[in-house]
C-alpha cells in the first residue's frame, strides 16, 4: 500500500478518535464504549467492512497498550499518596481477584455451556478492574481522597494477578494431563514474585537516574521514560515474571521522584496513554462481530449484572473485612469495580489460545465490559454523592506568581478547609522545612504577602515555594495540615 495512503488513513483514524472522544464527553457515553463502537463500525459486520480476525495481533496491541496505560497511571501517582492504603489495596488486588474469579466462575458455569475450568477462566478474565477507566474517572470526580487512592492502587495492582490466573488456566485447559492446580498456584506466585522483585530493583535504579538527569538532556527525558517502561516490562517478562506489575512499580517510582521533568513526563505519557486506548479499543472492537453476540446476549447481560450487583460487592467485603472502612465506603468500593481494557485484552489472550469455547468467552466479556462502563462508569460520582463520600471541590485560583521551567523551585498550592489542623495557625507555626516558604496567601480577591504572625484562615489558598528535591517532604507537611481537628 502506498505510504501516503497509509498515513492518510492513520491520520483520518486519529481525527475520528478525537471526534469520538469529544462526542463522548458531551453525551456522557464512556470513551471505552465509544471506541469499541468505532472499531465495530469499521469491522466486517459494519459499514467499514474491514475483515479482521487476528486475535494474536490484537493480543500484542493490547499488551503494548496496557504497558503504556499502567506506566502512565504509576507516573501520575505517588508512593506517598498510596502508602496509607497499601494494605487494603493489596488485599483487593489479590484476595478480591480470587473471590471474583470463583464467584463469577460459578455463575458462568450455570449461564453458559462451559466446563468448570472454562467458567473459572471467564471469571479470571473479568476479575480485575481497569486501570485506564479508573484513572480517567477519578481525575474528574471529588471522591474522598482515601477511597480514590485505594481504587487507584487496586486498579494498578490487580491486573498482574488476573493476567497470571488467566495464563495459568489457559495452560491447564490446553494441557490437562500435564497441568493442574499446583501449576496454577506456582505460576501466579512466580509471576507476582519475580515481577515485584524486578520492579522494585528497577524502580530504585529509575529513582536514582531521574533525580539526576541534567538539563542538557531535557528534550530526551520522555525517551528515557519510554526506555524505563520498555526495560521494566521486558526484564520481568523474559524471566517469567509479571511485566505489568514491574512497569507499574517503575512508573510509580518515577512519579514519586522529585524532578524538574515531572510535569513534562506526565503530559507526554498522558497523551501516549490516550493514543494507546484509541489503538486498543479500535483493534479489539474490530474483533467483535455483532452477528455473533445474539447467541450469548441474555446470559452475557445476566453475568454482567451479577458481577456488578453481587460478585464485586462480596469480593470487596471479604477483602476489607479487617480494614476500617465504613459500610458506606465499602458500598462505594463495590460499585467502583469498573471493567474495561484489561478484560477485553485478556479475552483476546483466550481467543489466540486453543480453548474451544474462546468465542463464547470473548463475547460474554464484551457484555460485561459494556454494562460496567455504562452502568458504573457514568454513575460513580452520583453514587458517591448519595453515600456522602464526596469532598467539596477546592476553589480554583490563578497563581499570583509564576515559576519558570528552568527554575530549581516548585510552586505548590494548598487550600485550607475549616477542619484542617492548619486553620488558625500562624505562618511561623506551620512546620515547613527551612528551604520552603509560603510565598503568598490568596484570601478572597486579595493576595497577601505573609509574615510570621499572619494567621491562616479557612478558605485561604496557600502557595508554597520549595526546591524540586523537597516535594516529598512538602507533601508530608500537607498531610499534617489536612489532619482533622
Amino acid at each position: 500500500m502506498d505510504e501516503g495512503l497509509v498515513l492518510l488513513l492513520v491520520g483520518a483514524l486519529l481525527a475520528a478518535s478525537v471526534l469520538v472522544a469529544l462526542g463522548s464527553a458531551r453525551t456522557g457515553v464512556p470513551v471505552l464504549v465509544a471506541f469499541l463502537a468505532l472499531g465495530m463500525l469499521l469491522g466486517s459486520d459494519g459499514p467499514g467492512g474491514i475483515d479482521f480476525d487476528d486475535a494474536e495481533l490484537a493480543r500484542e496491541v493490547g499488551i503494548v497498550g496496557l504497558v503504556l496505560i499502567l506506566f502512565e497511571g504509576g507516573l501520575q501517582t505517588s508512593w506517598r499518596r498510596l502508602r496509607g492504603v497499601a494494605v487494603p489495596a493489596a488485599l483487593l488486588s489479590t484476595v478480591g481477584v480470587v473471590v471474583t474469579m470463583l464467584l463469577t466462575g460459578v455463575a458462568a458455569q450455570a449461564l453458559f455451556d462451559l466446563t468448570w475450568l472454562e467458567a473459572f477462566l471467564l471469571g479470571a478474565v473479568v476479575a480485575s478492574t481497569d486501570a485506564a477507566a479508573v484513572f480517567a474517572t477519578l481525575r474528574f470526580t471529588q471522591i474522598r481522597r482515601r477511597l480514590a487512592r485505594t481504587l487507584e492502587a487496586e486498579s494498578g495492582g490487580n491486573d498482574p494477578m488476573a493476567i497470571a490466573l488467566t495464563l495459568g488456566l489457559i495452560a491447564w485447559i490446553e494441557s490437562p494431563d500435564t497441568s493442574g492446580f499446583g501449576d496454577l498456584v506456582l505460576l501466579v506466585v512466580r509471576q507476582l514474585g519475580l515481577g515485584l522483585v524486578i520492579g522494585v530493583v528497577l524502580a530504585v535504579a529509575a529513582t536514582w537516574v531521574f533525580a539526576r538527569l541534567p538539563r542538557s538532556v531535557g528534550p530526551f527525558a520522555p525517551v528515557a521514560s519510554m526506555a524505563a517502561a520498555g526495560i521494566s516490562f521486558g526484564a520481568a517478562d523474559v524471566v517469567g515474571g509479571s511485566g505489568f506489575l514491574s512497569v507499574y512499580l517503575v512508573g510509580l517510582a518515577i512519579g514519586s521522584t522529585p524532578s524538574r521533568y515531572r510535569r513534562q513526563l506526565a503530559g507526554f505519557h498522558e497523551g501516549l496513554a490516550f493514543l494507546a486506548q484509541v489503538a486498543m479499543f479500535i483493534v479489539l472492537g474490530l474483533l467483535v462481530f455483532p452477528s455473533q453476540l445474539t447467541d450469548v446476549a441474555g446470559s452475557g447481560l445476566a453475568l454482567a449484572l451479577l458481577l456488578v450487583f453481587l460478585v464485586r460487592p462480596i469480593a470487596v467485603w471479604v477483602s476489607t473485612a479487617f480494614n476500617d472502612f465504613s459500610a458506606r465506603e465499602k458500598a462505594l468500593l463495590g460499585w467502583a469495580g469498573l471493567r474495561g481494557a484489561v478484560p477485553v485484552v485478556l479475552a483476546a489472550f483466550v481467543l489466540s489460545s486453543q480453548v474451544e469455547t474462546a468465542n463464547t468467552i470473548f463475547n460474554a466479556v464484551f457484555f460485561v465490559v459494556v454494562v460496567s462502563a455504562i452502568l458504573q462508569g457514568t454513575t460513580l460520582e452520583r453514587v458517591a454523592s448519595r453515600l456522602g463520600l464526596l469532598s467539596p471541590a477546592p476553589p480554583r485560583f490563578d497563581a499570583p506568581i509564576e515559576v519558570g521551567e528552568s527554575s530549581p523551585l516548585d510552586l505548590l498550592d494548598f487550600v485550607v478547609a475549616s477542619d484542617h489542623a492548619i486553620a488558625g495557625a500562624a505562618v511561623r507555626e506551620v512546620g515547613l522545612p527551612r528551604s520552603a516558604i509560603i510565598a503568598v496567601v490568596v484570601r478572597g480577591d486579595d493576595s497577601i504577602p505573609p509574615r510570621g504572625s499572619t494567621v491562616i484562615e479557612p478558605g485561604d489558598h496557600l502557595f508554597v515555594l520549595a526546591p524540586h528535591s523537597m516535594r516529598p517532604a512538602i507533601e508530608d507537611v500537607f498531610s499534617r495540615w489536612r489532619r482533622r481537628v
